[in-house]
């Protein structure tokens, strides 16, 4: 697992405990965006790799994000029965045609970036 330190919170890169979020990247269907900290994607794509990852629903469109860190226009957390982690996704929905910004974390670890490709050590 990819731990690193940011600013007093922990975060996490997309590794290959993750390999439909990883694949959303891998296509470009998902980009980060160090500007906003967060991703530049579809909600329901993340959702439905988060699904394809293991996770089932908890709660869906809370009325603020995950911890309250960020303002969210919706918000979904869903727990892996195999794996026991929690996964907490809120987005933030921007002016058409821009896509919304998406904040992933997995258990309490914010997801930040792709996982380095071993090949490009």
């Amino acid at each position: 697992m990819c731990l690193q330190q940011d600013r007093g919170r922990k975060t996490r890169q997309l590794d290959s405990l993750m390999p439909s979020l990883s694949d959303l990247c891998e296509r470009g269907r998902m980009t980060w965006t160090a500007q906003e900290e967060g991703w530049t994607g579809r909600p329901e794509e993340v959702l439905d790799a988060l699904a394809t990852d293991g996770f089932h629903e908890c709660q869906r469109d809370l009325p603020a994000s995950p911890h309250g860190w960020r303002p969210a226009d919706g918000a979904w957390e869903g727990v892996n029965p195999h794996t026991k982690s929690v996964a907490s996704v809120a987005w933030r929905l921007r002016l058409v045609p821009e896509p919304p910004t998406v904040f992933i974390e997995i258990d309490g670890d914010t997801i930040t970036s792709p996982a380095r490709n071993p090949v490009d050590h």
